[in-house]
């Protein structure tokens, strides 16, 4: 085991693609970083070069206090689990668990040793003498994980290993890759551009976008003090509400108006958002979680947004009720701090755009599409950003 440190690494392209940008982060050891991201946003190509499969234009990779930079990926003492599996399909289960370690012409017997421990491990030993074809992609994703743990590497790197899984497949395995993880404590750092991945699997979760770094923090602080944009709107599902506020300060007092309607700010908001007074008389763009909205009936005590409703998804736990409110709704954009993208709406009216509000009510609550609601906003957890540069007004 050995902690990974990345120190301002950049990787630019002979076309000049500049896929990672001054990238620094510090991986504890025994630590399972998950790293997170759209498609291109940089991550992939971050593992590869602390894999060594992808050379390093700028920066400094270390791995267990070694600066590695110039070691080739055999030497580097990782182990890294792929997408495709990348199973031998002419070899069997133990053979393809036990090649790494007789290319390394390991002793016969501590083979077999580590091979029939590794299939213990992940409920493999019934299919040792299977070949891939013969197997669930679960099983065969097990595979390529005992052939990474035979070898006891300082590190696993693992390239959204779950993406060719299906959905209740992809729920037990990233279960059985985070208990086998604290079980080994080896140093992990993950891949993935699945955030419920990413807030389920990692004790740490580093937001990429765009080759930059937004934001690397535990989940739910990630989940509840986003530093900007693109992390509040692509951390949650459903993706975090955020929509055109007006600040208005009176007397010590602070508010915004949404689409006309006045929602004052509590002491505790502003104790989060201490920039958000000296925005008065400007704009700012405001988040809102789908659990901090409920149906006004029910929390009577809330400031209230009207949205009609047009859509309902029954869920059986919970109801996702979509609404459209009269507000210009601000989506975390393709910047490095999440630039913010104004949805225009047309002439017609609010009636005639798509829903900007998704609430998360209780289960059997009556709704009918159509129909104008009042919604309860809990502005004490709320969140609020500059419009312009997307940064939280902290």
């Amino acid at each position: 085991m050995a902690e990974v440190v990345l120190q301002e690494i950049d990787k630019v392209y002979p076309n000049g693609f500049h896929a990672v940008k001054d990238l620094s982060l510090e991986i504890s050891d025994g630590e399972f970083l998950v790293l997170v991201g759209p498609s291109g946003c940089g991550k992939t190509t971050a593992l590869r070069m602390v894999a060594g499969l992808e050379t390093i234009t700028d920066g400094q990779v270390s791995i267990g206090g070694r600066v590695v930079n110039g070691v080739t990926p055999k030497d580097r003492d990782i182990a890294m689990v792929f997408q495709s599996y990348a199973l031998y399909p002419h070899l069997s289960v133990a053979d393809n668990i036990a090649f790494g370690l007789r290319l390394r012409r390991t002793p016969k017997h501590v083979v077999e040793e580590r091979t029939a421990w590794a299939a213990r491990l992940l409920d493999l030993t019934p299919y040792l003498d299977r070949k891939p074809k013969q197997l669930s992609g679960g099983q065969r994703q097990r595979v390529a994980m005992g052939r990474a743990i035979v070898r006891e590497p300082k590190v696993f790197l693992m390239d959204e290993p779950l993406s060719n899984l299906d959905a209740k497949l992809r729920v037990q395995m990233r279960g059985e890759i985070a208990k086998l993880q604290h079980d080994l404590g080896t140093t992990t750092i993950y891949v993935t551009h699945d955030q419920v991945e990413a807030m389920t699997m990692g004790h740490r979760v580093a937001v990429m976008n765009q080759g930059a770094l937004q934001q690397v923090d535990a989940p739910q602080h990630l989940y509840d003090e986003p530093w900007n944009l693109f992390v509040a709107g692509f951390i949650g599902t459903p993706p975090m509400n955020i929509v055109a506020a007006d600040v208005h300060v009176a007397e010590g007092e602070v508010d915004v108006t949404v689409g006309g309607q006045r929602l004052p700010i509590p002491d505790a908001t502003l104790e989060r958002y201490r920039v958000l007074p000296s925005y008065n008389g400007r704009t700012v763009a405001m988040g809102m979680r789908s659990e901090d909205l409920h149906p006004a009936a029910l929390r009577p005590e809330l400031p209230r947004l009207r949205g009609r409703l047009e859509l309902v998804e029954a869920l059986g736990s919970e109801t996702i009720a979509f609404f459209r409110i009269d507000a210009r709704t601000i989506r975390s954009g393709a910047g490095t701090t999440g630039d913010a993208v104004e949805e225009v709406v047309g002439e017609e009216g609010i009636a005639a755009a798509r829903p900007n509000l998704v609430a998360a009510f209780p289960p059997r609550v009556e709704l009918r599409i159509g129909e104008d609601v009042e919604i309860g906003v809990d502005v004490e957890h709320a969140h609020f950003f500059d419009e312009e540069t997307g940064a939280a007004l902290r």
